[in-house]
């Protein structure tokens, strides 16, 4: 039945005339303008920008191992020395720069991703159009567009195609349609018209890449490696296209013999491309991540917070944890072997610390409880939670404690969706918690301020200047 859904579904999108989707989309992001956008996206926007650079800052500290590897190959590298590398104090070449700090864009794993499209798109989009602004002079309020642009084709690729069978083919969305987001950004940058932003879309299709494999990768560098990869990917794609090199011209549309619904798709929806543009902004589908962790699990941790915030149990009475889940989704956090995404080490965590940070996901934890609880937690499918997967992450947590009871609490949506917002005031204190990680309280007031004020930047130099260098 599903088949015959989806052959059902690609044959009415074939009857849109050739190159429609490609082609609207790619006009779309060459006449993206600043003035364009809504006061409400470009406050939102600002927000975003801060709490991406807050994840970025921290995960430039030399304390954490990316830094030394990755580092060292982008300085070793050469290339044209244009372009920041945040922590580093040194400059390299466009491509180099973009695949560095978009790696540091999801090393924390804590900035913001937008729910139904499974996409991490701040954590490329955002150091993508910084790093060609600083190298191409662009002014703060058109990398403010870039970045809301990016976000934008990210997600609906995404959505697109659909996260489920990305997922079921083992790719990773966040890689392959994050790249999408990057050209078109970086394109609007470098001032890409209709043809080459088309050219654009067609050089990301051929280079698109990222599989789950990270999944074992105990390091936790392979996982971020995969935006770095979407922003390597997109940014060269740009350029490329800026030299007028030939590319495939209708890559998003279902008419075209190879297009990225044939490679990926089983339920393709070509219309979400190109469905309420400039009425409907996918940055306002993003929801900020005040743990660092999967998306999936953060419903959960809201849960059990909650619970010990009410005094309905206390941390020491908690015997075993029980989440509920939806089937689809429940493969990516049940026995995960990665900290960051087993839910039977981020429950137990999130129970005795009242969070998770970056290294509680590195290094080993100091409380034997922990992982002596993540032997009684278990992850089961639920029939009813499934139905509103991937929209939402819906979760029951149950909590049995010593005397027989079991505290239950569902969430639907966790602080800091769309559903149930934070604060302007929230994210500031959350990047401030970030940034002090890695640089002094002055930096991180300059910062804030650099970023509040970004649309009256001629240039984008000073911001990057702050983020040069890290401890």
């Amino acid at each position: 039945m599903d088949q015959v859904i989806a052959a059902e579904t690609l044959m009415a999108a074939q009857q849109r005339p050739h190159g429609a989707y490609t082609s609207v989309l790619a006009q779309y992001a060459a006449d993206f303008s600043y003035d364009r956008l809504p006061a409400e996206v470009r406050d939102f926007a600002r927000g975003i920008i801060l709490d991406t650079l807050g994840a970025i800052v921290a995960a430039s500290s030399a304390r954490y191992g990316l830094r030394g590897t990755l580092g060292r190959f982008v300085t070793s590298s050469g290339g044209t020395p244009e372009a920041t590398l945040v922590g580093l104090g040194q400059k390299s070449s466009l491509v180099n720069a973009a695949l560095y700090n978009g790696t540091l864009g999801y090393y924390c794993d804590v900035e913001a991703n937008h729910t139904g499209a499974i996409m991490h798109a701040p954590a490329s989009v955002v150091p993508a159009a910084l790093a060609a602004a600083e190298v191409r002079g662009a002014s703060g309020a058109e990398t403010l567009a870039a970045i809301v642009l990016g976000i934008d084709v990210a997600c609906r690729v995404s959505l697109a195609i659909g996260p489920n069978a990305l997922y079921a083919r083992a790719f990773h969305p966040s890689a392959v349609c994050g790249a999408f987001g990057v050209a078109a950004a970086v394109g609007r940058i470098i001032g890409l018209d209709q043809q080459g932003m088309a050219n654009a879309f067609g050089l990301t299709a051929n280079q698109a890449s990222g599989l789950l494999a990270w999944a074992s990768d105990h390091t936790e560098q392979s996982r971020p490696f995969n935006c770095g990869l979407a922003v390597r990917n997109g940014v060269t794609a740009a350029l490329l296209a800026e030299t007028g090199m030939g590319a495939p011209q209708h890559i998003l549309d279902p008419a075209e013999k190879y297009n990225v619904f044939r490679a990926w798709a089983t339920d393709p929806r070509p219309e979400a491309l190109l469905d309420g543009l400039h009425e409907r902004y996918e940055i306002f589908g993003l929801a900020v991540k005040l743990y660092a962790c999967c998306a999936f699990l953060h419903p959960a941790l809201d849960g059990i917070l909650a619970l010990l915030d009410e005094g309905a149990v206390s941390a020491d009475d908690v015997t075993a944890i029980t989440l509920r889940f939806s089937h689809s989704g429940r493969s990516m956090i049940d026995e995960n072997e990665l900290k960051s995404h087993r839910a039977q080490y981020i429950l137990p965590v999130g129970l005795y610390n009242g969070r998770v940070t970056l290294d509680d996901i590195l290094f080993e934890p100091h409380d034997a409880r922990i992982l002596a609880l993540g032997e009684h937690t278990r992850v089961v499918g639920d029939d009813e939670l499934e139905r509103h997967y991937p929209d939402r992450y819906a979760s029951v947590v149950e909590l049995a404690t010593r005397d027989g009871r079991v505290a239950s609490r569902r969430v639907d949506w966790p602080k800091g969706y769309p559903q149930n917002p934070v604060t302007p005031a929230d994210l500031e204190q959350k990047f401030r918690a970030l940034a002090a990680t890695a640089v002094d309280a002055a930096t991180i007031d300059r910062l804030v301020q650099a970023v509040a004020e970004i649309e009256a930047a001629p240039r984008v130099d000073d911001l990057l200047t702050l983020l040069a260098r890290t401890d």
